[in-house]
């Protein structure tokens, strides 16, 4: 079956870009349709000309489609990459979630398996920390997290980052993610896609023996014992 993956991220210099694009990949590898959007920049011209890269990559992500809300609604699944931010994700990224109380009161970002991935100058500098502090609006939605754990030779060949993949960028020469943490991005975005298959599959089977009467149900009154 086809499920539907959304990879929504914030990127500034390009480097969350290239980790997003090989998340989208992996889902794809694994049959899922992905809409790879970039959420909106919020920073100023002047702070943006004041950084080479930072225009460069500005200039060259309007070919990447901006995410919508409508994108987590059309979704069955999500990936989220940030830059670390003091240990926090982006400003960015932050305010297109804000944006998501509606569907979050619908009850339309429940149950829908999420990931996330980020990067930082330095492999001390709030990588697990980012990726923790997204999973607290994760508990809020009622998502179900999928990180990729130590689950793949590619997870510990890329850094053993558990909570998601993590690279780590030159602030001098700009050189963005190597090979190793592409790949456990790409790891990533398949590992997601795939899991989501399973309980979409899942669902489908438990909704069909439920209809044929095989379904099992809790009976109004009854007691049940626990330890």
């Amino acid at each position: 079956m086809t499920v539907k993956v959304a990879v929504i991220y914030y990127s500034s210099t390009g480097n969350v870009h290239a980790l997003a694009q090989a998340v989208a990949d992996g889902a794809v590898l694994a049959g899922a349709e992905v809409r790879l959007r970039r959420v909106a920049e919020l920073a100023p011209d002047s702070a943006i000309d004041a950084n080479p890269l930072w225009r460069r990559h500005a200039d060259a992500a309007t070919a990447i489609a901006q995410a919508s809300i409508e994108d987590l609604a059309w979704a069955d699944a999500f990936a989220f990459g940030t830059p670390t931010r003091f240990g926090t994700p982006a400003a960015q990224l932050k305010q297109f979630i804000d944006q998501a109380g509606g569907l979050w009161q619908e009850g339309k970002l429940a149950n829908k398996p999420v990931t996330a991935f980020t990067s930082a100058y330095n492999r001390h500098g709030g990588s697990e920390a980012t990726i923790l502090s997204l999973g607290n609006v994760f508990y809020h939605w009622g998502a179900l997290i999928v990180p990729p754990g130590f689950t793949d030779p590619a997870v510990y060949a890329a850094g053993g980052n558990p909570y998601g993949t993590s690279s780590v960028t030159s602030l001098s020469t700009g050189d963005g993610p190597d090979a190793a943490a592409l790949e456990a991005a790409r790891y990533q975005g398949q590992r997601l896609a795939r899991i989501t298959i399973r309980l979409l599959e899942g669902s489908r089977l438990t909704d069909a023996a439920a209809g044929d009467g095989n379904g099992r149900e809790t009976l109004a009154g009854t007691t049940s014992q626990t330890a």
